[in-house]
């Protein structure tokens, strides 16, 4: 099998796990080996709970994943890096942080090393109220630090990997239990249409019959779907048409298209092929080459931390350093609670100051109290 061959199987079967979440376990292998890495899984961190929660694994020890859910956590360089990085930006440990101070870190002894780990590869999927979903690909001693070829190969995943985890977010149910597939397309809140590569709707769940009732967001024009503005709807036509082509086709096409409705309302349209894979039963089923799911947009908000670390381009190192020293105190206490050495805050520290004009920690701890003052502009 050639290389093309193998990535279009592996995107084929990362967007079957929309309709059985189980195969992730499978997909999570494949996706190492892809990659380069020898364990990882999806996982979410919890920043309002200081909390994480992990999905599907494979390759890793139970016993240590318990351990990062209870002690080290907030120890890993990537605890705080969604305040920085972008969803959809591919990073890993050696490029949050030097490797060599990285191998110097408590995580890196006491939980990284035992492990036989060496570094890692990783990406955010997706942001919401409740957390940061992302995916870790960890590499062992022999597979060595990260490259930029090995990230560049998750690159390629990445819009399949996302358009994957948000419309599974929205399919909340077993469609083992419903009678049909439709019946439990009808239980969704999200309006829901099988249409054809040429926009003709094949059917409609009852959300998104009424959303064409409406015609405020979509609407039907004899029999076929058509947004207000000319330009979405062109978008709209093309990623129907790429989902006729294929899997990998529709990955270039962005991983949502943004809808308007009439009284400016902003929703968001999440396409899922269904022309290849175990989806082609259920296309097949509709006459249909894709589903399309819409809803509301979310607004977009920035916590304290994000807007901080926005405004004076701060690193994620960076970003950690101030969020302790506002939690926990002066430089030592601050070593202890990252598991770093204590020259290492005073170096990133020093970055601090000469960022945001502060002149000492007590300055430091200002500057986080007025942007997380309800009253801050």
């Amino acid at each position: 099998m050639d290389a093309d061959e193998t990535l279009l199987r592996l995107i084929g079967g990362i967007y079957d796990c929309v309709l059985d979440p189980e195969s992730w376990n499978a997909v999570l292998p494949r996706i190492g080996t892809f990659v380069g890495g020898s364990g990882g899984g999806l996982f979410a961190h919890h920043p309002s709970r200081r909390s994480a929660s992990i999905y599907y694994q494979f390759g890793t020890d139970p016993n240590y994943r318990q351990l990062y859910l209870e002690k080290y956590m907030t120890l890993d360089p990537m605890f705080g890096t969604y305040f920085v990085l972008d969803i959809g930006d591919v990073f890993s440990s050696s490029t949050i942080m030097p490797h060599a101070e990285f191998m110097q870190s408590r995580f890196y002894k006491e939980w990284v090393r035992p492990q036989g780990w060496y570094d890692n590869i990783g990406v955010y999927l997706d942001r919401s109220s409740e957390g940061q979903t992302a995916l870790v690909v960890f590499r062992n001693e022999r597979e060595g630090e990260a490259d930029e070829p090995a990230r560049d190969r998750l690159r390629l995943l990445v819009p399949h990997l996302r358009r994957a985890v948000l419309i599974g977010n929205l399919l909340d149910f077993k469609t083992a239990e419903a009678a049909t597939f439709a019946d439990a397309l009808d239980g969704l809140s999200a309006g829901t249409l099988f249409v054809d590569a040429n926009g003709r709707i094949t059917h409609a769940n009852a959300a998104a019959q009424a959303m064409l009732a409406a015609g405020d967001v979509l609407r039907g024009a004899h029999g076929r779907l058509v947004a207000a503005d000319p330009e979405t709807n062109q978008a709209l036509r093309d990623i129907l048409l790429a989902a006729e082509r294929g899997d990998g086709a529709i990955g270039v096409k962005g991983v949502a298209v943004p809808l308007a409705a009439r009284d400016g309302e902003r929703y968001v349209a999440h396409v899922l092929p269904l022309s290849s894979g175990a989806r082609r039963s259920a296309g097949l089923g509709y006459a249909a080459t894709a589903a399309l799911f819409v809803q509301k947009a979310a607004l977009a908000t920035h916590s304290p931390p994000e807007a901080i670390a926005r405004t004076y381009r701060l690193t994620p190192m960076e970003l950690r350093v101030l969020l302790a020293i506002v939690e926990v105190g002066g430089g030592p206490q601050v070593a202890e609670t990252l598991g770093i050495g204590e020259g290492t805050v005073k170096t990133h520290l020093k970055r601090l100051y000469e960022k945001t004009g502060a002149r000492r920690q007590a300055d430091l701890v200002k500057l986080f109290a007025g942007y997380a003052s309800p009253l801050a502009g």
